[in-house]
């Protein structure tokens, strides 16, 4: 009896605290809304209050909101590749390779020439340059939902540079890790090898059995479509990740092998589950910061903000011309771009072993907070931002 008190009593306090964060995110998310902004950078300053070092730290529910945020991501990726047809997927990889690579090379020199700069080994240089690198695939599709944009002309520019990112980093991940560890030329090649084989099958087997797979999942009620599509996307994203591939790449695919009817009835039951797991991933985010951490990095996580913001400007610039937006269009893929989150705080985590890992970890940190709040706020006034001479 007193084993069933003690755990009575913790999952009471789970529930409260649990309780407490998602009506605070409620508050947050009703803000938002009435000021005209996306309620992202309100839910990560949140996350600075509610986690370590922060004014009232959660503690006994952080596994759930760990587990229910890592969720979040792969709904978002899921939602996202609902947006996009075999035929655009196939173009997009066609045409977004010259501006992938500009994304690569505008964005993570940034990163490498700061560590080195600072003396830092050269591989925490690689691990910091892969972190202004990639942006985030949660938050950007977030914040396109949010603002109506996932429709706009220039949005496939958007999701051609996410996708060829997160396809990056199937080869990035396993090479730094193996590195890191000390693996041989054998063992890297290997551990590139499976991931690159996972991506492939995953990837044909969306575009080819895509009808099937639509076709199999749609009969039945909405309940059982509700329930067979999350658990699908789970499945496919775990056996991903265990294979050293991002499980958003799966999630992204399971929704690129939806569509027609089927798709837009998965979109419209899968939107609640999406909302709340999306918060919680975003404060979650920001729950494993502590603000105490952050002052010791902040001038330099300030001015790489500043540069690696702007290069996503010209990255975006590039990608929306190719795809024959305006100037306008080209200025707005830039700033949804802006934000970086989940791979850069994966890739910073990897160098923690480092010698130059804390430094590393603390720089990545503030200045992946300060992207993921002012990249959706600076995109949401996109439109007032005076182009000039850019125009003509």
């Amino acid at each position: 009896m007193s084993l069933l008190a003690a755990g009575s009593s913790e999952a009471a306090l789970a529930f409260l605290e649990i309780g407490a964060v998602a009506l605070g995110l409620a508050a947050l998310s009703r803000v938002a809304g009435r000021i005209g902004i996306t309620a992202v950078p309100l839910y990560l300053v949140a996350g600075l209050a509610f986690g370590e070092g922060g004014i009232a730290e959660v503690s006994v529910s952080e596994d759930f909101i760990s587990l229910a945020a890592e969720i979040g991501v792969l709904l978002l990726l899921f939602t996202l590749g609902l947006e996009y047809s075999e035929s655009e997927l196939r173009s997009g990889l066609r045409t977004g390779v010259p501006p992938g690579l500009l994304d690569m090379v505008a964005n993570a020199l940034p990163g490498v020439g700061l560590g080195l700069l600072l003396g830092w080994q050269p591989l925490a240089a690689v691990l910091l340059g892969g972190v202004t690198w990639i942006s985030s695939s949660g938050i950007i599709s977030k914040v396109l939902a949010d603002l109506g944009r996932l429709a706009n002309r220039e949005t496939p520019a958007i999701l051609n540079l996410l996708v060829i990112e997160d396809l990056a980093m199937a080869i990035y991940l396993p090479v730094v890790a193996a590195l890191i560890v000390g693996g041989t030329a054998a063992e890297i090649s290997t551990s590139v090898g499976i991931a690159l084989v996972t991506v492939v099958v995953i990837l044909f087997a969306a575009l080819r059995f895509g009808r099937r797979f639509t076709t199999l999942l749609g009969g039945g009620s909405d309940e059982s479509l509700l329930l067979a599509v999350f658990g699908v996307t789970l499945l496919v994203a775990g056996g991903a990740q265990s294979l050293e591939v991002s499980g958003a790449i799966g999630a992204f695919l399971v929704g690129l092998a939806l569509s027609g009817p089927v798709a837009e009835r998965a979109e419209r039951l899968m939107s609640p589950l999406q909302d709340l797991f999306a918060a919680t991933f975003f404060v979650f985010f920001s729950f494993q910061i502590d603000p105490a951490d952050l002052f010791s990095a902040a001038l330099p996580a300030c001015a790489l903000a500043v540069v690696s913001m702007m290069t996503k400007v010209v990255t975006g610039w590039y990608a929306g011309r190719r795809v024959g937006a305006g100037p306008r269009g080209r200025l707005r893929v830039g700033t949804a771009l802006m934000a970086r989150g989940e791979f850069s705080i994966v890739i910073a985590a990897l160098g923690a072993g480092l010698a130059d890992g804390p430094e590393l970890g603390a720089l990545a940190a503030g200045y992946v907070l300060i992207t993921a709040v002012v990249g959706p706020v600076v995109a949401r006034f996109a439109d007032r931002i005076p182009l000039g001479r850019l125009a003509h």
